[in-house]
């Protein structure tokens, strides 16, 4: 079983210390618990302050990274996490995958970055990740990206066997469905922490599993969070029956027809998507 703890709870902007000690608390809680790992919400280091300056963002080798990586090691306990980082000239909105050892495995910063609002002064990162988590193959996508299906195909195409989706919006009933969806055509697991509140919260988690060996549909629904709850959750994903399953079934990269798929790769937008602020 992979445990995840999904924390449902919203950050203090510019108050980056009070924020780490909130983490810390949550993975020796979650530890107690026996979870495997800790998903954050989106940017939950530094808050999900918009506008963000590159001075308020923070570097890759900031001591408090390291003191949520020595605390990993100390509790046993993976976490997602999440802050405005430094990029190259601008801000990046990252996620760092941390191991029950306190090792960083990887560095994922958001490629979808909402470039018709204050987002579009964040630097875009440019590859999706996938890692190894203790024997788990382990993808990102941050708020923006689960909106595309491109970001979840592509991970499932490196590997993924789990997705995990730091986040921080409202409006949250057509993106969990969404996030179903996902998990089903990709047959990968997928797990999203959101912050508490009205209209937004909604943290979840879905199975690719959505039928049983006789073609009985079951509900892939592992956990669906109330939107004001603040607090820890948990999901567990059977990875025995998610790898089984993977296995037998025809979705992910079974029978794709991927010589028709050319139009994907076309920079062109014609209405009625054309928008400001687009690069075309």
């Amino acid at each position: 079983m992979f445990k995840v703890a999904i924390l449902q709870k919203r950050s203090i902007n510019e108050q980056i210390d009070k924020n780490i000690e909130t983490i810390i608390m949550a993975m020796e809680e979650a530890s107690e618990k026996h979870a495997d790992i800790l998903l954050l919400p989106e940017c939950f280091i530094t808050g999900y302050d918009l506008p963000m300056s590159y001075e308020k963002s923070i570097a890759d080798n900031d001591i408090r990274i390291a003191q949520i990586c020595e605390n990993a090691k100390k509790y046993k306990i993976g976490v997602v996490l999440t802050a405005f980082t430094k990029g190259s000239k601008q801000p990046q909105n990252s996620a760092f995958v941390i191991n029950k050892s306190g090792n960083i495995l990887m560095k994922y910063s958001k490629v979808h970055t909402c470039d018709f609002a204050d987002e579009r002064d964040v630097e875009s990162g440019k590859e999706f990740k996938v890692c190894d988590f203790e024997g788990i193959q382990l993808g990102i996508m941050i708020c923006y990206d689960r909106e595309y299906p491109e970001s979840a195909r592509i991970l499932m195409l490196k590997g993924a066997e789990v997705i995990l989706v730091p986040n921080d919006c409202g409006s949250m009933q057509a993106r969990i469905r969404a996030l179903s969806t996902r998990a089903y055509e990709n047959m990968v697991a997928v797990a999203m922490a959101n912050p508490n509140g009205d209209n937004a919260g909604c943290s979840c988690a879905y199975s690719p599993i959505c039928w049983d060996r006789n073609g009985k549909c079951v509900d892939n629904t592992v956990l669906l969070a109330d939107d004001k709850t603040e607090g820890i959750f948990y999901a567990e994903f059977d990875m025995e029956a998610i790898r089984e399953y993977r296995n037998r079934e025809m979705l992910g990269n079974t029978f794709r027809k991927v010589e028709s798929y050319s139009r994907l790769l076309s920079k062109e937008i014609k209405e009625p998507f054309i928008r400001d602020g687009q690069n075309r």
